[in-house]
């Protein structure tokens, strides 16, 4: 069975799949109503279940705080297909710091409503 965490991300994901956009893990786990953790452990393991029990949701739209996939992995191909693009430098630990074009990230508000950044 799912844990509650793991469904509130993925009514979120929903969300952003809906609106064409992606958001950090501790924008999505905030609206989830808990934190994103160290490195964005909480989120990570809320991602494994979500995979495990909602494959056809578009987990990879949940993105690291600090906008960075493994180079040539699921995840970076499938935000490439969205329009994302890359910096071409790759870290020492074969990560790849996304160029994030503000249109794509999404936020919510306080009252509930979608908002984008600034």
């Amino acid at each position: 069975m799912a844990s509650t965490r793991a469904a509130e991300v993925a009514e979120l994901l929903w969300e952003l799949k809906r609106a064409d956009k992606v958001a950090t893990f501790s924008v999505i786990a905030r609206r989830a109503g808990f934190s994103a953790g160290a490195t964005g452990r909480a989120m990570n393991t809320c991602l494994k279940t979500v995979r495990r029990d909602w494959p056809h949701l578009q987990w990879w739209r949940a993105i690291s705080d600090d906008s960075t996939v493994e180079q040539g992995s699921e995840q970076a191909e499938r935000l490439g297909e969205l329009g994302i693009e890359f910096d071409e430098a790759t870290s020492e630990d074969g990560q790849v710091k996304l160029t994030l074009q503000q249109d794509l990230l999404m936020t919510w508000d306080q009252a509930g409503g979608e908002t984008e950044t600034s």
